[in-house]
């Protein structure tokens, strides 16, 4: 066989023909009548996963990947100068921040050229290609706007699509939030569910206008596009230096000329994409993960194939970008389906849903989600102060937490080392936004030719660890508590700080007494403090017999109260702090144990220590309710289908029940501020449940860990709240943190579901709450971080809390999601300490609680200590600041979302309206917010309206957007009211339901809000 090549060989020598340079034809452009193959040349760059983000960029541990995103970026640029035709778009600024600040003036002229030119296209444009299910909204947005800020001021340009091709599921956020509000004219990914992309493409329903936003409607869809397999290109078309693809040999004097096989091969993938593709054009992702290390193996053969296959003519092959796939697809000026709500849960395989994700490493999640609330205040007071460049500032955490948002970061699917390297840079980011909320609440609070206060935080106080509140009571000196709020509107509510002594006595500014309440640290708490402190901060807790001192604040909207806490003296006993009663249930009575000093009652069976009944006197509900905790066995891929359960697929082997060990009583505390249950159901679970007097919602605070798996098997931990509501299979739960959508049970609404798994394949994710309803009540559980959550049951909803798993699950990180920390020499199963909050209503009366209340867990009050040095506070500070008109407040509906002085001076102002349309009587209505109220002290020179992420003036922007067809819409839609232009003289903004505005403003004069 091998004598026939040497003869043809032979044959063309003597024939005359020779091996010379060919000058291909890359300069393909879209032809009428064909199938136009759009290859779009990209490189996935995961900001972190298996390596740090730091290690894929510089091409460190190649242990565990050869993966180098520098090599990626030199290369392409490379390539990109050698032929003006060849294109390539890039996501992760994250990435391209870190290489473009080691280049020269001379390449970044070059660079700047190949972007202007439109070789090199900045997609998506976020610092990373973020999680779409477990981030919150707010987080979304600030980390889109500072990759966009960054292309906008290195490069002047404005990302026109979406590029959300690997998270795990898509969000209704992101289609009308992260996409058109953005400005985007397109939004493309890869990962459906599996019996979806099947019909899709039977139907050829792969490319779809959707309308994310029930709210907003038409006036905020989004062309999207549905990959027909993944992110790579067609089989056999992969040409990274090892792939094993094909080359397109043109050479006639060596072996395996194979130009005709290989045009013959790319027709045929041509014809069969175009075959579930509407129109004529479809689009080749050329790329996957951290590909294009050596460019040049990439761009001849698509050079190659594209003069070859143009020479051919059955179809048509051009260097593209998503922009170009786009316009053309909007060219043929064709009708689109309509897809509404989102694309959870997503499943690769009939076992393999994606749902566990939605929980894994809950203390991260956890803290995540305390850093963007922080995040929030600090760049508030950072305004209030005034930025510094020089710092502190708020710049590395907000890098920090940008990076985070990544769908391997957040999610928890990323490798352990690489999860403690992002915990790392949100503990170095929080340091330096921890200085500048100090030296910011210092400037505020302190009075002109006062020495300047230095005030203490306290980040571990989940942790019952705060050393101001501790060491400064216990040197005889008053300790000073300075209370933020970061919302738009005055606050009343109980906070707790851990103190040694069990007689304080809590003043307020104006030296009035503050009813407060002493409660015991319980052994189990004191015994996870001393773990924990000694294993983040390598020395002990110190000190035993510690107390929670709880007393009421009040603070003003974007503001600060001042109040005292001191040890009270014997002739103050009478007027110290109340100390709670406590006492237990001895588990032989048939008593039911009331607690709840308002209008809500819990009661307990002193039986078994449930929850039996839910009273609430104000709005007369009485339901029975319970609340149990149970586990999943986690599979362990050992049966006929080698899927397990791991950090991404939640794939549960039987339930079972936690049942109290022994005969633990329940633990009663009571007093005037509020009742406490405490419920140590084993070993390694212990519950707290807390009725306030002045709220009318519970609050449940949790310890799960170690989890055992001695046995060897993974557990995943779940709680459920049990009624008697006829809910007819539904559920709702909410997008982002941002828009509630219906759920039904073994249901989806665009096909006929083949159930595999009914209870995995029933999760979703939760970053706000969950909520069921029947004819009569609704119940609702808001969350403090990301979960996973269903209601499998009616009249029940379930939590996944935390996982502990021993096998991988197959789907790339290779590495068993089993959670440890390590105390000196020991290491052992992590525990977690979280909360979430639990209501029930008359139907209709529970979306103002979960919205106010949502906005007060992701905000919360911010805590600052210091001393009072002697009695003279008062003459040297300010104790009480509000940055607004101090008869003012921002509408209940609205949230400030976003104030921040940028770097070039401006001000950048965010505004959301917090409720849907419809969704409660008096608040889904059109709002409106004073902007000279809001900055009583300054006064606008300049308003401009922006895109979300503030790159673009938002009238720009609508006059640029693609107006999509939809199948089936007609001429008389309904209209969907937005708020007007802003008036430059009255200076109000009117939001809509769900509505976001975002600002800059320019002020004329800026006046310190320091107070003499």
């Amino acid at each position: 066989m091998a004598v026939l090549p040497i003869f043809t060989i032979l044959s063309l020598l003597f024939l005359g023909v020779e091996s010379e340079y060919i000058a291909y034809n890359t300069s393909g452009r879209i032809v009428d009548g064909k199938i136009n193959v759009h290859l779009v040349p990209h490189s996935h760059d995961d900001v972190g996963w298996l390596k740090t983000v730091d290690q894929y960029f510089a091409g460190a541990n190649n242990s565990i990947r050869g993966a180098c995103v520098q090599n990626v970026l030199d290369s392409v640029i490379s390539a990109l100068l050698e032929d003006e035709n060849r294109k390539f778009i890039y996501v992760e600024m994250a990435f391209f921040q870190r290489w473009w600040r080691q280049q020269s003036p001379k390449l970044k002229a070059k660079v700047k050229e190949l972007v202007n030119l439109g070789q090199l296209e900045f997609i998506n444009g976020g610092m990373c290609m973020h999680d779409e299910a477990t981030p919150h909204y707010v987080d979304l947005i600030d980390q889109t706007t500072r990759g966009h800020q960054f292309i906008k001021n290195e490069f002047g340009q404005i990302p026109r699509v979406g590029w959300q091709i690997d998270p795990f599921g898509h969000s209704a956020v992101q289609a009308y939030l992260l996409g058109a509000e953005l400005g985007f004219d397109s939004l493309y990914f890869a990962r459906i569910d599996y019996q979806d992309r099947a019909k899709r493409k039977d139907d050829k329903k792969l490319e779809v206008v959707w309308r994310g936003s029930r709210s907003l409607g038409s006036t905020s869809q989004i062309f999207s596009g549905i990959f027909p397999k993944h992110y790579d290109p067609p089989e056999g078309f992969s040409f990274e230096i090892n792939d094993v693809s094909s080359p397109v040999q043109d050479d006639v004097l060596l072996f395996d000329y194979n130009v005709q096989e290989r045009v013959n091969d790319f027709v045929a993938a041509a014809v069969a994409q175009a075959n579930v593709t509407r129109t004529n054009h479809i689009m080749w992702t050329m790329g996957e993960d951290f590909r294009y290390q050596y460019a040049n193996s990439w761009f001849r053969q698509m050079d190659k194939l594209i003069h070859y296959v143009n020479m051919d003519g059955r179809v048509n092959a051009l260097y593209s970008t998503p922009s170009i796939y786009t316009d053309a697809k909007y060219a043929e000026n064709k009708s689109w389906p309509l897809k509404t709500d989102d694309f959870f849960p997503y499943a690769d395989h009939p076992n393999a849903y994606w749902t566990g994700y939605f929980t894994s490493r809950p203390a991260f999640k956890g803290y995540v989600r305390m850093m963007s609330g922080y995040y929030l205040a600090a760049r508030q007071l950072e305004f209030f102060k005034g930025r510094s460049d020089a710092g502190p500032n708020t710049d590395t955490m907000a890098d920090a937490l940008a990076i985070v948002q990544h769908h391997d970061a957040v999610s928890g699917t990323e490798r352990q080392h690489v999860a403690a390297d992002y915990a790392k840079q949100l503990h170095l980011g929080y340091v330096e936004a921890e200085k500048l909320v100090a030296s910011s609440l210092a400037f505020l609070s302190t009075k002109h030719g006062s020495a300047e206060t230095v005030f203490e935080q306290c980040p571990f106080l989940n942790l019952s660890y705060c050393p101001p509140s501790e060491t400064i009571l216990s040197d005889g000196k008053n300790l000073v508590v300075v209370v933020y709020n970061p919302l738009g509107w005055n606050r009343e509510e109980v906070i707790r700080i851990p103190v040694y002594f069990d007689k304080v006595l809590v003043t307020d500014f104006e030296g009035r007494e503050v009813e407060s309440q002493i409660l015991p640290v319980t052994d189990s708490s004191l015994s996870i403090t001393n773990d924990y402190v000694k294993a983040y901060l390598g020395k002990p807790s110190g000190g035993t017999n510690k107390y929670w001192l709880a007393f009421s604040v009040s603070a003003p909207p974007l503001g600060f109260s001042t109040y005292f806490v001191s040890s009270a003296k014997l002739a103050d006993i009478g007027a110290s702090s109340t100390i709670s009663l406590m006492y237990t249930a001895q588990g032989s009575t048939n008593d039911t144990i009331e607690i709840g000093q308002g209008s809500l009652k819990l009661l307990y069976s002193a039986r078994d220590g449930q929850l039996t009944h839910y009273v609430n006197s104000r709005n007369s509900v009485t339901t029975a309710a319970m609340q149990s905790f149970s586990y999943y066995y986690g599979n362990d891929g050992t049966d006929k289908d080698p899927q397990a359960s791991g950090a991404y697929v939640f794939r549960p082997n039987g339930t079972y029940s936690i049942e109290y060990e022994g005969q633990v009583p329940l633990t009663i505390m009571r007093g005037p501020l509020l009742d406490e249950v405490h419920q140590q159901l084993n070993s390694w679970l212990y519950q707290i449940t807390r009725v306030y007097k002045g709220k009318e919602h519970a609050e449940v605070e949790f310890a799960i860990g170690p989890i055992p798996v001695d046995d060897g098997i993974g557990k995943e931990i779940i709680t459920q709240i049990t009624t008697s509501m006829k809910t007819n299979k539904t559920f709702y739960t909410d997008s982002n943190g941002r828009d509630f959508i219906k759920r039904v049970r073994d249901y989806r609404t665009d096909w006929d579901l083949d159930v595999n798994q009914p209870i995995a394949g029933n999760y979703y994710p939760i970053n706000l709450g969950i909520y069921i309803q029947d004819d009569t009540m609704e119940l609702s559980v808001l969350v403090d971080r990301s979960v996973g959550g269903s209601s499998i049951a009616d009249g029940q909803i379930e939590l996944m809390l935390h996982r502990r798993l021993l096998h991988d699950d197959s789907r790339g990180v290779g590495e068993a999601l089993n959670e440890t920390t390590c105390f000196l020499d020991q290491c052992k199963g992590l525990t977690i300490i979280g909360k979430y909050y639990l209501r029930i209503d008359p139907l209709g009366e529970g979306a103002k609680w979960r919205r106010t209340v949502g906005q007060e867990i992701y905000s919360p009050l911010l805590l600052a200590f210091t001393e009072e040095d002697g009695n003279n506070w008062m003459n040297s500070h300010v104790p009480v600041f509000s940055g607004i008109d101090p008869s003012y407040s921002l509408p209940a509906s609205v949230a400030i979302i976003t104030l921040q002085e940028l770097q070039n001076g401006k001000i950048l102002l965010r505004l959301a309206h917090l409720y849907e349309i419809g969704e409660e009587k008096d608040l889904s209505m059109m709002a409106s917010v004073e902007l000279k109220r809001l900055f009583p002290e300054k006064k606008i020179s300049k308003l401009t309206e922006m895109s979300l992420s503030a790159n673009q003036e938002r009238e720009e922007m609508e006059k640029r957007r693609l107006a999509w067809k939809v199948e089936g819409s007609s001429e008389e839609e309904k209209v969907v009211s937005r708020g007007k232009p802003v008036d430059p003289t009255n200076l109000v903004v009117e939001l809509a339901p769900m509505e976001i505005r975002t600002f800059l403003i320019d002020f004329e004069f800026i006046q310190m809000y320091h107070v003499s």
